[in-house]
């Protein structure tokens, strides 16, 4: 009878715990946080940081190497078009304007004053015209002889010969002036030229603005050498700025001019302002995988300084009543648990914190939060 009472108390004892153990599921799975599909309306973004930059924003280059000599603006100015900046001192280019000078000066001299070398040839040309003349006037005169037998046919021919050498000789005159007629006036050219570049190497120290805007940095001193590898300064629009955001490679494709951005800039915290893309920039940053985008403001803050930085949504797409639940409750790409199980579903639109359901569930369905 002991051992039989024992082996009941030990079967009641395993029941105890099985209900135990039961009862401790029970507790586990009511503590799970479970939630149903919620009907919402949801927007697809693409995430981007962003830099405000001034529209138009360039480096000055100078064209020439020197010596910074003066800078005739500080930073903060505004400039109009082809205003002063900096000036550059050089003393070869000016020699070498004078010496241009020079050079055009006797080119033209050569040309057209009194001892031209033109009026020399013009000199030789009428001496030869009136040796072709009187050589004319004999040999006709001697040629008429002959035809009648009077005189000697060496005197005909002797003639003869110093009309076509007369003649011959005034051609080549004729040649030799317009020759060096046409190399005098091909020296100016070339003379004017080489003159126009050296005043414009020389006009070229003097470093001006492109456009209308604002000095927005110098980055040089007076003293400094320059050359036209290195920036002078950074000149930009003065009211007008835009943001430049870095889109990730695999968002690209998403992005169209005209699209929607809602901006957060870190000066302007709990502010949401509006903007859109107003140019797609085709080459990828290899170093990051980026690509830049620019948009601008629909509507732009009050103050704003080059380099402001924070982030940005750009808007793919928008869904009104849309049956979603939270990305956390995702199990991969396309699952979630439920009390049957793991179900999968068919996602649409998503964000950064909900996902569109399509099918596998719906709103009655209650889903189960993975464990981290």
């Amino acid at each position: 009878m002991g051992f039989k009472t024992d082996r009941i108390s030990g079967v009641c004892i395993q029941s105890l715990a099985l209900v135990v153990l039961w009862i401790s599921l029970i507790s586990c799975s009511e503590k799970t946080e479970k939630i149903q599909p919620v009907e919402r309306d949801l927007t697809e973004s693409v995430y981007a940081s962003v830099t405000v930059q001034p529209d138009s924003l360039y480096k000055v280059y100078a064209s020439v190497s020197g010596i910074l000599d003066k800078l005739w603006v500080v930073e903060g100015d505004l400039v109009d078009n082809e205003e002063p900046i900096a000036q550059i001192v050089n003393s070869t280019p000016l020699l070498n304007s004078q010496n241009t000078k020079f050079a055009l000066d006797l080119a033209k001299e050569n040309y057209k004053g009194r001892a031209a070398i033109l009026y020399g040839l013009e000199d030789e040309i009428e001496a030869a015209k009136l040796s072709v003349i009187n050589d004319s006037i004999n040999f006709f005169r001697q040629k008429s002889l002959w035809a009648q037998k009077i005189g000697s046919h060496f005197d005909y021919e002797t003639k003869k010969l110093n009309y076509e050498l007369a003649t011959n000789q005034l051609s080549r005159l004729i040649n030799k002036y317009e020759r060096t007629k046409n190399e005098l006036k091909t020296a100016i050219s070339q003379a004017e030229i080489n003159h126009t570049t050296a005043t414009i190497a020389t006009n070229d120290f003097t470093v001006t603005s492109k456009l209308k805007g604002k000095i927005y940095a110098l980055l040089k001193e007076p003293g400094e050498i320059i050359n036209s590898s290195e920036p002078i300064a950074s000149i930009g629009s003065a009211n007008r700025f835009v943001m430049q955001l870095l889109v990730d490679e695999v968002d690209i494709v998403s992005i169209t001019l005209n699209q929607e951005v809602l901006i957060d800039l870190e000066a302007y915290s709990n502010t949401i302002f509006e903007g859109e893309i107003s140019k797609i920039y085709p080459k990828k940053d290899e170093r990051n995988q980026t690509f830049t985008v620019e948009a601008v403001f629909k509507t732009s803050p009050e103050i704003l300084y080059p380099g402001l930085s924070g982030e940005a949504n750009i808007i793919i797409s928008t869904k009104e009543d849309v049956l979603t639940i939270p990305k956390a409750y995702l199990i991969g790409n396309n699952q979630v648990k439920t009390k049957d199980g793991l179900v999968t579903i068919k996602s649409g639109l998503q964000n950064m914190d909900y996902v569109e359901v399509l099918s596998g569930i719906d709103k009655e369905t209650f889903i189960y939060k993975p464990k981290q």
